[in-house]
């Protein structure tokens, strides 16, 4: 007999699950699990993913939080499982702990994107804006203007010192332009100031006309800053247009993050305007989506005074984008979205017969597949895209690609596209064969057995 000093359940106990398994077998009596004896999901540490029907039960709930405090007390993220459930009660249950080349799926079992290359970006997260030397700061940017309204507004506020602020620069690597330097002279924006006060602090925002950083917590809105999974990430693309206020980029090395709009959005004085833009204007980063800025004043200036920018957004001229989506509500065909200039190819659901990827074949700059499943006439055509980084297929078509050796070496991520009722162990399979082609780790299955 072992001692266990550790009374924590291990998260390969059939005991853990047992609970778990119970809720889906009862839930799908008169459904999957009575005619398949099969059922899935997904269970991680900020939450889980399972095929019940109806509102979960408090007793669901008790059973999955269970296994929740497991995946913590090991340290483990998430985990995804399989079930064969017999009538008589007797399971089979395999847990799928991800490879760490594999990111979890989005709400189900099923993996995520396959990283094949250690540490590779995708292409959008490793353009850096271009530099704009000849960049001034607009007409309305006045620094002495700007504190003595803030003063006014802020009688009795404490403000930062040089040498706090320039400690900030030190930390930051860059200098604070003199609008902003101005702003953390009249007020250090510091809990401890106002007696934690929310009604200070409100007092204090609504004069700047942000939730404004304490020094400490300035920092650099590059493209690390901005994290993304793989398959979203790469059906992004940089695009800034002749007339552009921003650059259309991820994060820039000169965008300074100074405060938030109350809603998790970023407001940043930009050192990297576009061509249209000026030196030191206020952009907008948005939590909702994963590149680009939109421009919010022309200055520091105009924000704190309320004189916001009104100037018409870019309009792109009648340039094509480097995004395509064909699908039954989009582009008519993959001839309507090829040209030069594309970057990712998105194909939908069709209602056609499915399409061929000659138009596209041996275009410079397409970097990313993503075909629905179905919808390709012919997988192998992908051969043809030479330029590819990511590909996102169904698995009939990775099928075709695999037996014929014939998947694209230079792919850094891949995705199996999946739908409806797919058997997730077959998807799993299906991803370690391609992880092995770039010998990454595999999704490793542990097969646990008991009686419900």
């Amino acid at each position: 007999m072992v001692d266990r000093d550790d009374p924590v359940p291990s998260l390969n106990d059939f005991a853990t699950w047992a609970p778990v398994l119970r809720l889906l077998r009862d839930n799908h009596a008169d459904g999957q699990a009575a005619r398949t004896g099969r059922v899935a999901g997904s269970i991680g540490r900020d939450g889980w993913s399972l095929p019940l029907r109806g509102r979960m039960p408090e007793s669901g709930r008790a059973a999955a939080e269970r296994v929740r405090s497991v995946l913590a007390d090991t340290g483990v993220e998430e985990i995804a499982f399989t079930a064969d459930i017999s009538p008589s009660g007797r399971t089979e249950l395999r847990l799928l702990a991800l490879s760490p080349a594999v990111d979890p799926g989005i709400g189900t079992p099923h993996p995520g994107a396959l990283r094949l290359v250690e540490g590779a970006l995708p292409q959008p997260w490793r353009v850096l804006p271009d530099p704009a030397p000849g960049a001034v700061p607009a007409p309305s940017a006045d620094p002495v203007l700007l504190e003595r309204t803030l003063r006014e507004r802020l009688p009795d506020a404490i403000g930062a010192t040089e040498a706090e602020i320039a400690a900030a620069e030190a930390r930051l690597g860059v200098t604070l332009p003199e609008e902003l330097r101005a702003i953390y002279r009249v007020t250090r924006s510091r809990w401890e100031d106002w007696g934690d006060d929310y009604e200070a602090a409100t007092r204090h925002w609504t004069a700047v006309g942000c939730e404004l950083f304490g020094l400490d917590d300035l920092y650099i809105a590059d493209a690390e800053s901005r994290p993304c999974r793989w398959e979203f990430a790469a059906m992004e693309a940089v695009d800034t247009a002749p007339d552009a206020a921003v650059q259309g980029v991820v994060g820039s090395p000169g965008w300074i993050a100074f405060g938030d709009n109350g809603g998790g959005d970023r407001l940043a004085v930009d050192l990297t305007p576009g061509p249209a833009g000026h030196l030191g204007q206020v952009v907008f980063l948005s939590h909702e989506e994963n590149i680009g800025a939109s421009l919010v004043a022309d200055s520091l200036t105009d924000l704190v005074t309320n004189r916001r920018g009104q100037r018409a957004r870019s309009s792109g001229g009648e340039r094509p984008s480097p995004v395509a989506y064909v699908n039954v509500r989009r582009l008519p065909s993959i001839e309507a979205a090829a040209h030069p200039g594309l970057e990712v190819l998105s194909i939908g659901v069709w209602d056609d017969p499915p399409l061929s990827l000659a138009p596209v074949v041996g275009l410079p700059r397409l970097r990313t597949l993503s075909a629905y499943p179905g919808t390709l006439a012919n997988p192998l055509e992908i051969v043809g895209l030479t330029e590819l980084e990511f590909l996102e297929i169904g698995p009939d078509d990775w099928r075709v690609l695999l037996d014929a050796g014939a998947v694209p070496r230079g792919l850094s991520a891949a995705a199996v596209l999946v739908r409806g009722t797919q058997d997730v162990l077959s998807t799993v399979s299906l991803a370690n064969e391609i992880l092995a082609l770039w010998n990454r780790p595999p999704i490793i299955q542990t097969v646990l057995e008991g009686e419900l």
